[in-house]
């Protein structure tokens, strides 16, 4: 089991015994491979994500260490203004709004709905930061991706290493929101759960993170312990956080209060203004999430779906519908992902509001036939040998 990860946030943190996908570092003068295995170098060649058993084309079409120099200079030059934007319109919510338009006008609040909808490309530049894949250079890659989770909500070493253990256990027992084991529990009683989580909770439970700053290491042990449990990654989470990153923690959990306790002032009495936009990111942060694998077969953590946007909305979003494309490609940046999915000869699974649509649903049980195991799964007869 593990218990520390990679700083470095381009692959899955694990180990090969447990059949699962790991990290390797990578060395520039021999990559490691495997027998039947392809080793993906990551844009900054910090780490080689190992996968099993299928070959990925795409790496071989874009590694051209020409081609990935001349796009460099451009995508660096992008993320600077997407990450000075993100922060402007930051500070526009936080501080601008509060202190010097609504005490004018309290219609500015208005302005807080369009500002609502910027959630998922917000977040976007996030999950790059936390890849490594934001910037060329780590130490600023990960300064914009802190000054960004501050922003967000939570500290970027919780959202980071809870990031990477989805990468690595998705779609496992560990990670496998929708689904439940029928011979143990009832759709009844996991249902509640579900649906709060899907409305708002995942946000809420990454933001009710900042509480923990001030509680002492063993107090991270003992929860973590208390919380491990084959069907969560949550004991994992806290114990990877504490081994690696508690100081860090505690120093951006002490910003998102700071930030957002000195908002909540500056609204004053249309601080209810604050909470509902507050309440729309949670709504889209949680009930986007878990669209990309709802109702995919289990044990197949490289795999997602990719949903379909009119390109308009796809470059809005920076390309995160592609989440295919993504867990199979961890390591290239948002940019990359629609000359992958073109390279790779990929498809569209779903259409994005369709499959948002479809987890009200609800809990899905592990038998059925939709989530089993490709190598468990009976082919169908062939009708013309009947």
């Amino acid at each position: 089991m593990p218990t520390g990860f990679p700083d470095a946030g381009e692959g899955n943190p694990g180990s090969a015994s447990d059949g699962h996908p790991p990290v390797v570092p990578f060395r520039p003068s021999r990559p490691r491979r495997r027998s039947g295995d392809v080793a993906v170098r990551t844009r900054n060649r910090r780490h080689a994500v190992v996968f099993g058993a299928r070959r990925v084309p795409y790496i071989s079409a874009v590694s051209s260490r020409a081609s990935a120099a001349a796009r460099g200079s451009d995508h660096t030059v992008t993320s600077v203004v997407l990450v000075a934007t993100a922060l402007g319109v930051l500070c526009l919510q936080l501080v601008v709004l509060p202190l010097w338009l609504l005490p004018s006008n309290p219609t500015w609040g208005w302005l807080l709905a369009p500002l609502a909808l910027l959630t998922t490309p917000y977040w976007s530049l996030l999950h790059d930061a936390i890849h490594g894949t934001l910037l060329a250079r780590r130490t600023w890659n990960d300064r914009c991706g802190r000054a960004l989770a501050v922003g967000y909500g939570a500290p970027f070493a919780l959202l980071k290493t809870g990031h990477l253990l989805h990468h690595r256990y998705s779609r496992t027992r560990r990670e496998r929101t929708e689904v439940y084991d029928p011979a143990t529990t009832r759709w009844a009683a996991v249902a509640p759960g579900y649906y709060l989580r899907l409305v708002g909770g995942l946000y809420l439970a990454e933001v009710a993170t900042v509480l923990l700053a001030a509680a002492p290491a063993r107090a991270w042990r003992h929860l973590a312990r208390r919380l491990d449990s084959p069907d969560t990654v949550t004991g994992l989470l806290l114990d990877g956080v504490r081994r690696r990153h508690l100081r860090q923690f505690r120093v951006d959990g002490l910003a998102v209060v700071l930030v957002h306790g000195a908002a909540g002032v500056a609204y004053g009495r249309h601080v209810w203004m604050l909470g509902a936009a507050l309440a729309a990111r949670a709504v889209l942060i949680s009930v986007a999430d878990n669209a990309y694998h709802y109702g995919t077969r289990l044990e197949a953590s490289l795999e997602a779906m990719n949903l379909r946007l009119p390109r308009a909305l796809e470059t809005f979003v920076l390309a995160f519908n592609l989440h295919g494309v993504h867990h199979r490609h961890p390591g290239l940046p948002w940019h990359e992902l629609r000359r992958a999915f073109t390279a790779d000869a990929d498809r569209f699974h779903l259409g994005w509001f369709d499959a948002v649509g479809r987890q009200v649903r609800g809990p899905i049980p592990a038998t059925a036939p939709e989530v089993e195991p490709a190598a468990t799964r009976v082919a169908p007869a062939d009708p013309s040998r009947r």
